[in-house]
This record gives C-alpha cells, sequence and structure tokens, in this order.
C-alpha cells in the first residue's frame, strides 16, 4: 500500500547537499510506489511560532498566522511520513526546519488533550563533520523530539564531510543510502 510523504527541506541552498539527498530519496520512493510532496521552507513566507496556544480552532487552517504554513498543514495532517530534511547548522537542523516545526504545534491544538498526529519520520541530513560526535547532538535531538511526540523512526542518513555545496555527488554511497531508504517504504 503506498505511503503518504511529506518532506520539509530545510536547506537554504537550492542545489545543495540536503537537497541531492531528497533528490535521490524521492527517486527511491517513487519507485516503490509512494506519493511524496517536498516543501522548500527557504522560499516560503513561514513566520516564527507566536506561542499564543491560541490555534487548533479550524482545521482548514490551524494556526492564527495566516502564511505559507496554510500550504503545508494539509500535506503534514494527510501524510504518513514526514521526512526532516536539513543540513546541520552549529550541532542542530536549520532554523528554517525548527520554524516551520514549531507552527506544527498548531496541528496539535487541534485536539484538546494537544494529542500530535502520530506519524513515522526520518531524518536526512547533511554535514561538514563526518564522525559519530558531531553528529550526537542531532541525533539526540531526533531521537528525542520523536520519542516525545510518539512517532516512529524508520530511519536516518547522515552523510557526513559536506561543506561546499555539491561535494555530496563525490559520495555516492551517501546518496545510494537515501535511495534506498526511500525505496525501503511500501
Amino acid at each position: 500500500m503506498s505511503k503518504k510523504i511529506c518532506i520539509l527541506n530545510g536547506s537554504p541552498r537550492q542545489n545543495g547537499n540536503t537537497k541531492a539527498l531528497i533528490n535521490n530519496f524521492i527517486k527511491g520512493t517513487e519507485e516503490a510506489g509512494n506519493e511524496v510532496i517536498c516543501f522548500d521552507l527557504q522560499k516560503m513566507d513561514i513566520h516564527g511560532c507566536l506561542g499564543c496556544c491560541s490555534g487548533g480552532k479550524d482545521i482548514s487552517s490551524p494556526c492564527v498566522q495566516k502564511d505559507d504554513m496554510e500550504k503545508i498543514y494539509p500535506a503534514y495532517m494527510k501524510a504518513d511520513i514526514i521526512v526532516l530534511a536539513s543540513p546541520m547548522y552549529y550541532w542542530g537542523i536549520s532554523g528554517q526546519l525548527k520554524c516551520a516545526f514549531d507552527r506544527l504545534f498548531a496541528v496539535a491544538e487541534l485536539d484538546p488533550g494537544y494529542a500530535n498526529p502520530v506519524k513515522d519520520c526520518i531524518l536526512l541530513m547533511a554535514a561538514e563533520g563526518d564522525t559519530e560526535d558531531n553528529f550526537a547532538p542531532v541525533k539526540a535531538f531526533y531521537k528525542g523530539l520523536i520519542h516525545n511526540l510518539g512517532w516512529n523512526d524508520l530511519g536516518i542518513v547522515y552523510a557526513g564531510g559536506n561543506m561546499d555545496a555539491g561535494s555530496i555527488l563525490n559520495k555516492p554511497e551517501q546518496l545510494k543510502a537515501a535511495e534506498e531508504l526511500g525505496r525501503s517504504i511500501s
């Protein structure tokens, strides 16, 4: 049975290393018969969460702020799988991804108990560093996030040693890992 997959691309580089991981992931998952939508957050007008706790009153427009999150909410709510894709910035996800993800709280506000919709999740990350120690803070964040949301981890692709835009193209094993992860989803 095909899955609906929503990718949140937190990379500001239009054709950077994270986007290459995404493209290979999409190739694999579409070959497996899944439906994918990718949001390039850098190109979108998304404001930071106000912390107002006033959302959740309208299922078609969960947040009080009216910006490009309105495009993401329906795909997020329908998705079986959420893919968090980001370059590593200061041992964390990019601000673009964090900003958009924070705004998903408005969907939890649709439930009287603030229950988040249960999803499967994947992390795709490109980074300059390529050691286990380098990825440890991101791994801790990701594992903590999905644990507290009650989500299921379907896999992580850490693509280290990629500082310059396009350097990942010289590492076919990293691109293949993203493609194979995509292909494994059925």
